[in-house]
């Protein structure tokens, strides 16, 4: 079984993969947050540190668009990178990305999605490999089986697969049972992901579905930095590493983006899923989100590390 970092825009990104895997082991691969190439032809900068900025790093880029000609424009722009694989994003539950009918809006277009694939197919740099991550529908899991007739018709790399669909963003449960469907007659390797916030889930995915070929975490990995390493055995993250952690991300972030506010603006993003490695975290939330300066964000965090107790089962706070 292999582990897989999802993409997070905001969040998982080059400066958090460069950190996150010396410190805590790294996923089998990581997936950037969303490339959106556009008629400009051109990569915002954020978008060239996504894609740079990853030597030693297992990375597949993933791309976001309804278009055709700007996908392949993105894929031989990678191509000549030296990327040899790129994903399609087709989850992104967001509401003014599914106004687009971008990310999982295209899901409700199954005619538009099919052609679109079929000429991605034809135009894709030689060698290069195409996998996508979709949900299960726009409205209901009734939509997917004949998205599954789509996806069986090319030739993916790997289909991940986030069983939720659309309008329930990250809300309820992730519908896991959807893999026997999903499992059944593929023709590439499957991935599951979705609600893998701990070693015993990850455990019991594995056991009720083993033609599985991998487990991708998002939420659950930022909330727990050390999960990959607890699934595949390894210790829990101890108060010194996550310590590192954070302090590595907030210099980066600084020196990035040109001073304290902006870093903190950040860094409280990033709390709001790592708070779930320490217990009692509310009061600790309330002072970083008041924070303006660095002395007295950092404050806070000292206070944090220094008298809060670990969570031995960290997991991201309901809905996030």
């Amino acid at each position: 079984m292999k582990y897989y970092a999802a993409p997070l825009e905001g969040m998982t990104n080059d400066l958090w993969r460069r950190i996150h895997a010396p410190l805590f082991g790294g996923a089998d691969r990581y997936f950037t947050p969303f490339v959106s190439p556009n008629a400009t032809c051109k990569f915002q900068t954020k978008e060239l540190n996504e894609l740079t900025h990853n030597a030693g790093l297992p990375v597949i880029p993933q791309i976001l668009t309804n278009s055709a000609e700007h996908f392949l424009w993105a894929a031989r722009e990678m191509a000549e990178m030296g990327y040899t694989e790129i994903n399609f994003n087709l989850g992104c539950p967001s509401g003014t990305v599914v106004a687009k009918r971008k990310g999982s809006g295209m899901l409700s277009y199954p005619e538009d999605l099919q052609r679109m694939l079929e000429e991605i197919f034809r135009g894709l740099p030689a060698g290069m490999r195409l996998s996508v991550k979709t949900r299960v529908g726009k409205e209901s899991t009734e939509e997917w089986g004949r998205l599954l007739e789509i996806y069986r018709q090319f030739p993916l790399s790997e289909l991940i697969v986030h069983p939720r669909v659309q309008k329930e963003f990250y809300r309820g449960r992730a519908r896991h049972e959807l893999m026997a469907e999903t499992l059944t007659d593929t023709p590439w390797p499957v991935c599951c992901n979705g609600d893998i916030f701990s070693p015993e889930t990850a455990a019991a995915v594995e056991e009720a579905y083993p033609a599985l070929d991998s487990l991708m975490m998002g939420r659950g990995l930022m909330a727990d930095p050390a999960l990959l390493r607890r699934i595949r055995g390894g210790s829990a993250a101890t108060r010194e590493e996550l310590r590192a952690y954070h302090d590595r991300l907030w210099e980066a972030y600084r020196a990035r983006l040109g001073g304290d506010l902006n870093a903190i603006y950040r860094m409280r993003e990033l709390w709001n899923y790592l708070s779930g490695s320490f217990e009692d975290t509310d009061k600790f939330l309330k002072i970083v989100r008041k924070a303006k300066t660095g002395s007295e964000y950092l404050s806070a965090v000292e206070r944090l590390f220094a008298e809060n107790t670990l969570n031995p089962n960290p997991r991201p706070p309901e809905g996030k």
